[in-house]
Formats: structure tokens, sequence, C-alpha cells
């Protein structure tokens, strides 16, 4: 008889599996998967980068003959089609498990239901939704991509405690401290793209690359809005310009999952006002220009009465060194405006 309890458990582990998958895998999603056999061993995997094996086929692998009569629960639907490595139904089929347990279905429309239901067409049980919540934020960005074919936008941005971004000559570095840097150039390693108005790249310069310890690491595609200066560090990079719908939908199309914007103040406020920002992440520095020229987050107008005030909603809250992260999440529908009280 199946046990809920340590089918959330084995879910909640092959959630966290799917972390080691986050900075390697894309434009593939992040997967993670557990197989329990009879007898209660336990193996494990995670996406590898394209080209690899899938989370299922890698903990198969490791389980060999003792997979048969086992449970497998994976993070997302198993595919069954053949892409750059075969279809992982066929393999958990031929390997003679009983009994598939799946976080969320997969809206590929290469998958969309397949897998499962090829699976269920062979004799496996399947179940859908274990933690189904849980998997569906770790994999937002892929979902969204897939059921939009829009990249998941994530909106970078540093503040003093003024809320302001740079000094009234335009000089930022170095606002906050080294290890909010650090964690600026994680959000890098989970982007397929980063973008920037060429404004800041005439400005700052930057290479926008990813920086960290570990390495190497994949480098996300860079992308300018606007013209690139010649010999500017961004390169080698890609202009693109329209509204930014177009721009969405363009790298949508590349494979572009996860995009990065960094700025500068238009750009944000050009994301923002249009609404297609999916994830604020606001690293928060203690300092105080107490400048009403010192530059802001946003460049452009807003909210002129309070009822017209946008309001998002705090997911996280983390401290780096003396700098504070914050995650915000827009808030969805009718509550997306409230009246002050």
């Amino acid at each position: 008889m199946n046990n809920p309890v340590d089918d959330a458990r084995a879910m909640r582990r092959a959630i966290d599996l799917a972390w080691h998958a986050r900075c390697s895998s894309s434009p593939n999603p992040w997967v993670g998967a557990v197989l329990r056999t009879p007898d209660g061993e336990e193996y494990e995997g995670w996406t590898a980068p394209p080209g690899g094996p899938h989370a299922e086929a890698t903990a198969l692998s490791r389980a060999g003959s003792r997979a048969r009569g086992s449970t497998l629960y994976t993070t997302l639907e198993p595919c069954a089609h053949q892409g750059r490595t075969p279809p992982c139904t066929e393999a958990i089929i031929e390997a003679g498990v009983s009994r598939v347990v799946v976080g969320v279905l997969d809206p590929d429309p290469l998958v969309s239901g397949r897998g499962v239901e090829r699976l269920s067409g062979a004799g496996i049980e399947v179940e859908v939704g274990m933690l189904g919540d849980q998997v569906s934020e770790q994999l937002a960005p892929y979902l969204k991509q897939r059921r939009t074919g829009l990249p998941w936008v994530v909106l970078k941005m540093a503040a003093s405690l003024d809320g302001r971004s740079a000094a009234r000559d335009g000089s930022s570095k170095w606002l906050t401290g080294s290890l909010a840097r650090q964690d600026a150039h994680r959000l890098r390693a989970e982007a397929d793209a980063i973008l920037v108005g060429a404004g800041t790249v005439r400005a700052d310069d930057p290479s926008l690359t990813v920086r960290l310890p570990g390495g190497p690491w994949r480098q996300p595609l860079r992308v300018v809005l606007g013209h690139i200066p010649p010999r500017a560090k961004v390169n080698p990079a890609i202009e693109l310009s329209g509204d930014l719908f177009s721009v969405l939908s363009k790298l949508g199309s590349m494979g572009v999952v996860t995009l990065l914007v960094e700025g500068g103040a238009k750009v944000a406020h050009e994301f923002h006002t249009a609404r297609l920002v999916d994830h604020y992440v606001v690293y928060l520095a203690p300092a105080i220009f107490a400048d009403n020229f010192a530059r802001p987050l946003f460049d452009g107008s807003g909210a002129a009465k309070m009822d017209e005030l946008w309001r998002g909603r705090i997911v996280a809250v983390k401290r780096l060194g003396e700098d504070v992260r914050l995650d915000v999440d827009p808030v969805r529908g009718e509550d997306a405006t409230r009246k002050a009280v």
C-alpha cells in the first residue's frame, strides 16, 4: 500500500535534487528524480546539461536491474519523444518500474500528457500532482516559456536606503558589498540571457559574464537594446530593438527560458510599466545618498496617486553581509493595486 508521507518525502528530495541542474540544464527543464526499490533502496538523478541524460534516466541507470518493481518520483512528466536523448518513458517501461509519481505535467507540446499516457498504456500506475505547487514554483520559468513562448523575466536592481541606484555623476561602483555581488552572479548563472540598454553599455561598459568560483560556468547570451558601441566589453552580444513584447518573443523563439534584466533605469522602467516582469530582485545597501539628484531605480513617470501605486508581494528576504536581498513577485489580478489605508 502506498504511503502518502513516504511519497511526499521522496518528492521533496527530488525537488532538492533538481536544484543541482538549475544552472546547467536550460533550455531543458531542471528536473530531479528519486527511484525507490521494493526493498527501500533509493537511487537519485537530476537533469544533465543538454545532450546528457534526463533525471529519470540517470536514476534508472544507477539502479540497474534493481529498478524492477520500483516507484519512480520525478518532478516533471517524463518525456515520450526522441530528442537529443531517447524517450524517458521507454527507459521506465523497459526497466520494469511499477509506479511513477509526477509533480507536474510538462506543457511542452512534444510532451503535454503524452508521457503519462504512454506509461499508463504500458500498465504502469501513474499519479500526478504530488507537491505540485512546490514543483510549479521551482519550474516557473520553464513552465511559462513552454506555455507562452516568452521568457521568464527577472528584473535585478541595487538600491540605497533612500531608493537610489547611483550618484548624480552616474557612478555606482560599488553600491553593494561582495556577497551581494556574488549572489547577483548566481542570478546570471541561472539566466539564459542578460539584457541591458545601450545607455548602460556606454556608461558602465559591463561584460555581463558569470564570474563565480567553481567554474567553468555556462555563459548567458548577452542582449543590448539599441546599438552596441565599438569595442564594448559586452561583445559578443546581439542587438535588439522595437517594442519589448516583440523582443521577448524573439528571445523566446531562440530558446531563452530565463531573461535577467540588469538595467539601466529607463529599461527597468519600461519593463516594469509594461508589466512584463515576473520576478524582482532588489539588493538593498545600508547607504544613503541624501541627494535629490542621485539616480533613481526607475527613470520615467509612474503612479501619480496612491491608488495607482504598484504593489508586489515579498516572497523572500536574505541577508548578504551588510546588504539585504529582497525577492518580490507581482500581485496578479484585482489585487495588483490597493488603496492605502
